[in-house]
């Protein structure tokens, strides 16, 4: 039994990773949907770590950390403090010491990819729904927990000197719109130099295609580093 730690996005409930808890669980594995203090002021990304840390059960496994979105500036302050397996990036940020999260956008020129996207896919770019939601079942959209998401760890520097020194993937959604394919295959190649696993769905495939993902982190958790 693997388990795993699922780093939900900015302004995030962890219910939304409730499809993939269930599916791991059907296999026999474990997953963990991550509660951040997204809503506090006072909690900055090594706060979100420690959060990680208190949900991560004391029984002597080593966890596989899967950061989604924003989370991505998470994840890789977690994995020491888990004593993490591996690292999966799901359509995650990947940061650099020093970066702010605000800065990202414009260091990866995210804003230019998604309205580059917008125009060849024929949808509003400035849609967040759109955006955010792309093959996923209205119903279930109607049912998605939206909370605040503070400041405090957008704007100090990420911390760490470096990435963690582990196994570490990237999964890439490939119908994402808030993080297009092309302009992701850029920034992990350029941040991470592995080349990505692409699995179907937008960049809440958690919603729409839970049990791809989940044969994608299986997978992925088998194959080379």
């Amino acid at each position: 039994m693997t388990t795993f730690l699922l780093i939900p996005g900015g302004g995030s409930d962890p219910s939304y990773w409730r499809y993939v808890v269930a599916e791991l669980a059907e296999r026999g594995h474990r997953g963990i949907a991550i509660d951040l203090p997204c809503e506090d002021d006072s909690a900055d990304l090594l706060g979100y770590a420690d959060a990680v840390a208190a949900q991560h059960p004391a029984d002597g496994t080593r966890p596989v950390v899967v950061a989604h979105s924003l989370g991505g500036f998470t994840g890789p302050l977690a994995c020491g403090r888990v004593d993490a397996a591996a690292l999966i990036y799901v359509s995650g940020m990947i940061p650099r010491p020093g970066e702010r999260p605000d800065d990202w956008w414009a260091a990866t020129g995210c804003a230019a990819a998604q309205r580059t996207a917008a125009a060849a896919g024929g949808y509003d770019a400035d849609d967040m729904d759109a955006l955010f939601y792309n093959g996923v079942d209205p119903a279930l959209v109607a049912d998605v927990v939206e909370r605040d998401q503070s400041d405090t760890p957008m704007q100090a520097p990420w911390p760490a000197d470096a990435l963690p020194d582990l196994p570490t993937r990237f999964v890439l959604f490939r119908d994402d719109r808030f993080f297009p394919e092309a302009f992701m295959r850029e920034v992990v190649a350029e941040r991470l130099g592995v080349e990505p696993d692409l699995t179907p769905g937008g960049h809440m495939a958690m919603l729409s295609h839970p049990r791809e993902l989940v044969d994608r982190l299986l997978t992925t958790t088998k194959g080379p580093p």
